[in-house]
């Protein structure tokens, strides 16, 4: 009888185990679908690292590109009145920097029919990644202005862009 009862409570017990373990699989199916989509992640970004690294040509070609697509960016929006924004810069920017040059950059620089803007100095801040980040100053007889732009390689659009104070050498607004 005791060893009925022994017997019993063993059963239970590996049994209350046995329910424990089932009730857990969801969680570790969980847990290896996001273990499995980090390996993937780390995979890629281990190529990308790779690439870059083995071919520093192709990552400079890549950089010049975008570079002079910048540059022709800042000459496009700078040189063009505000009205035509969203038909010349479509497909160069992404629809929230249209909107922001439209309504908080124009009104605040002077981009009149007289004045031609150069771009002199296209700087780039971050050269790594997918997202490049630009340093623009645009230039003209009568203002320099200043944008911090940041470039998505993939989409091959500006995502982002602020305006920057100058101070010191190209200061000449009166």
């Amino acid at each position: 009888m005791k060893k009925s009862r022994l017997m019993i409570f063993a059963i239970l017990v590996l049994a209350g185990i046995l329910i424990t373990q089932l009730n857990q699989i969801p969680n570790l199916d969980k847990q290896l679908g996001q273990a499995k989509a980090t390996l993937k992640q780390a995979k890629t970004s281990q190529e990308q690292s790779q690439t870059i690294a083995s071919s520093p040509q192709s990552q400079q070609d890549h950089v010049s590109d975008s570079t002079k697509r910048v540059t022709s960016f800042v000459q496009t929006f700078s040189n063009q009145p505000t009205s035509s924004y969203y038909n010349t810069l479509k497909g160069i920017a992404t629809e929230k920097v249209i909107n922001e040059l439209s309504q908080t950059f124009a009104p605040s620089v002077n981009f009149s029919d007289k004045d031609h803007y150069d771009v002199p100095i296209v700087a780039i801040k971050n050269a790594w990644g997918s997202d490049l980040e630009y340093l623009v100053i645009a230039k003209s007889d009568a203002q320099s202005v200043a944008y911090a732009i940041t470039y998505d390689t993939d989409e091959k659009q500006v995502t982002n862009m602020s305006q920057l104070n100058l101070k010191g050498t190209f200061d000449n607004e009166k």
